[in-house]
């Protein structure tokens, strides 16, 4: 579907933005420029926990003291696992694996959930900013092309209590904020000039269908004015010389059957209100699991893998609305220098 350079093989639309060599961090150059901002904004994240509004479930629950509203997190963060992660987008997996940390619980309930061991029963263990300031350094150390946090929706505090000690440390990645879309703006200006690359999801365009496989029919709206907030903090994705993510937005969709996520509708807001040059990954990996399985009469829709044509159809979609910049695999990965 993408031209590719015959020398180097990255399709034209990751080709190079910006120089890595020239890259600096956002938050590297927001510590140089106030080193205050980050204390800040830290003291700000720990407040709110105290009547909590981190996410728009805005549970007003203490979580200083340990009190529990729908996300199940008190004063500190959990984490399932933290590793190389090579499943991700070519421009973050690169050769070494994007570095992932996986938050535990979450703050949406989808029915689907094909990490629901994590996000429903919250596999792993609670973890301190120390903590995760050891992992970001760790992954680092391994040779990860970014930091990848993956459902840090209900944890912005916590991430933010991390990040200045691993400066202090020697980080020097870009950070990628991995999420559902369904954040506050809030938290999102709290990790403004802090976060590089944004990666939410656009699940679901139409309230009901929202309500029905996520418990939460808010989350269009939410995630509309979320996308447009990234957006506006770090515009279109732009790519070093080998074809990995630097700075901006990449969504993600998910194809589910028989159209029930209203793709044609998130893809027509991405081009026109966003950007046409909005970077996409138009995902195939559906299956039935979680409640789907266990309560099969009542998701009959979605109780099957998706077809061919429903993939082919979204992508087609995603063309006619003017989207250009569609994900797709490369034959090869690796530095050209």
């Amino acid at each position: 579907m993408f031209d590719s350079d015959p020398q180097t093989d990255i399709p034209s639309h990751t080709r190079r933005q910006l120089s890595r060599s020239d890259f600096i961090p956002a938050y590297l150059k927001l510590w140089e420029k106030d080193r205050d901002v980050f204390r800040e904004r830290v003291e700000e994240g720990l407040r709110v926990l105290e009547d909590c509004t981190v996410c728009p479930r805005d549970c007003h629950v203490n979580r200083m003291e340990d009190d529990l509203g729908k996300c199940r997190t008190g004063r500190h963060a959990w984490v399932s696992s933290y590793f190389p992660h090579f499943g991700e987008e070519d421009c973050l997996r690169g050769w070494n694996g994007s570095g992932t940390i996986f938050f535990s619980f979450c703050n949406l309930k989808c029915v689907f959930c094909q990490n629901h061991e994590i996000s429903w029963k919250g596999a792993g263990q609670k973890v301190t900013a120390e903590d995760i300031t050891g992992m970001m350094l760790s992954l680092q150390e391994r040779g990860c092309h970014n930091i990848n946090f993956v459902t840090p929706e209900h944890v912005v505090p916590q991430v933010l209590e991390a990040i200045p000690p691993a400066i202090e440390k020697g980080l020097k990645l870009p950070i990628v904020y991995n999420t559902s879309g369904y954040d506050s703006l809030h938290s999102l200006k709290l990790m403004d000039g802090i976060v590089d690359i944004y990666m939410p999801d656009f699940k679901f365009w139409d309230p009901g269908q929202s309500q029905f496989y996520m418990t939460e029919s808010t989350y269009p709206e939410v995630t509309r004015n979320a996308i447009r907030e990234m957006h506006r903090q770090v515009g279109d994705l732009k790519c070093d010389e080998n074809g990995l993510a630097l700075r901006g937005l990449l969504v993600r969709h998910l194809v589910m059957p028989n159209g029930v996520a209203g793709e044609e509708e998130i893809f027509r807001f991405l081009a026109d209100e966003i950007s046409p040059d909005t970077y996409i990954n138009i995902m195939d990996q559906y299956f039935p699991d979680a409640q789907v399985v266990r309560k099969p009469d009542r998701y009959t829709h979605i109780n099957r893998r998706i077809k061919g044509s429903e993939l082919e159809q979204a992508r087609r979609a995603a063309l006619d609305a003017g989207l250009h910049r569609l994900d797709e695999r490369r034959r090869r990965m690796g530095p050209l220098f």
